[in-house]
């Protein structure tokens, strides 16, 4: 059964559905959506168990697919741009798989068709796990906890964007640690392999690692109608390191 989404919807003319990835929420589009709102019709999404969208006991692409496709009928939406970054990609690839007659391009960000091993994810996992909120008092001592597992400054930054005063003196998580820790094999396995006739655009980063050349013939199997774009510089957050680049990109397939 689909949730109703959390979405923020602004500007007017062709659609673009933008998608987030893991531990993320619409925001990490923002600086993008903000390039695109004076020319399109652009509605930014929190998946389920993200962001301000509905906690769930069970999260994966089919179930991600039907709640965006949910939000596409409450909001008429018919050619479309869908656009995902990471496991939003995956999302966007189902949503193709299941109604490629809604959607005018598909956007892929940084992530192919195929499973991903956990890695560092498990790490990430572990530190909310253990986070206890209830015994912390301030952010700083959120973010040192954090630290002590993760050592990359960015990634803690990244989580710390999803830490919330829920009331006063209570910090929660905006993603739905359980559920996600759960889930998270299905999280990283790979999508069906139903072919997509939709025009697609898979944009990677040039120093991340989750798109490599020996991706790249399953990807024009599964995606006949595909092109590869790399940014050179960027790495998995492509839309946070390159957001001119990326919003050109989806001007362009959005008006061509």
């Amino acid at each position: 059964m689909s949730v109703e989404l959390f979405h923020r919807r602004s500007g007017n003319g062709p659609s673009i559905v933008l998608l987030h990835g893991l531990f993320g929420s619409s925001d990490n589009w923002g600086t993008v959506a903000r390039d695109l709102t004076n020319d399109f019709d652009v509605t930014l999404v929190d998946l389920r168990d993200h962001g301000r969208s509905p906690h769930t006991e069970l999260t994966d692409y089919p179930l991600m697919a039907e709640d965006v496709h949910a939000l596409f009928q409450k909001l008429e939406l018919k050619q479309a741009v869908l656009a995902g970054h990471s496991m939003g990609g995956k999302t966007a690839m189902v949503f193709a798989q299941r109604w490629p007659e809604l959607l005018k391009h598909l956007v892929v960000v940084d992530i192919g068709p195929r499973a991903y091993p956990i890695g560092d994810h498990a790490t990430i996992m572990e530190a909310l796990l253990t986070s206890d909120l209830s015994a912390k008092t301030s952010r700083q001592e959120v973010e040192d906890h954090l630290e002590r597992f993760i050592p990359e400054k960015g990634v803690v930054q990244f989580l710390m964007k999803s830490l919330y005063w829920v009331e006063s003196g209570k910090l929660g998580w905006r993603f739905n640690v359980p559920t996600l820790q759960r889930c998270l094999p299905a999280i990283h396995g790979g999508i069906p392999p139903a072919v997509v006739k939709t025009p697609t655009l898979v944009i990677r980063g040039g120093k991340s690692p989750y798109i490599v050349r020996e991706d790249l013939p399953q990807i024009k199997e599964q995606f006949p109608n595909s092109r590869v774009e790399t940014v050179a510089y960027a790495g998995h957050w492509v839309p946070a390191q390159a957001p001119e680049e990326v919003a050109a990109m989806l001007r362009g397939v959005a008006v061509g």
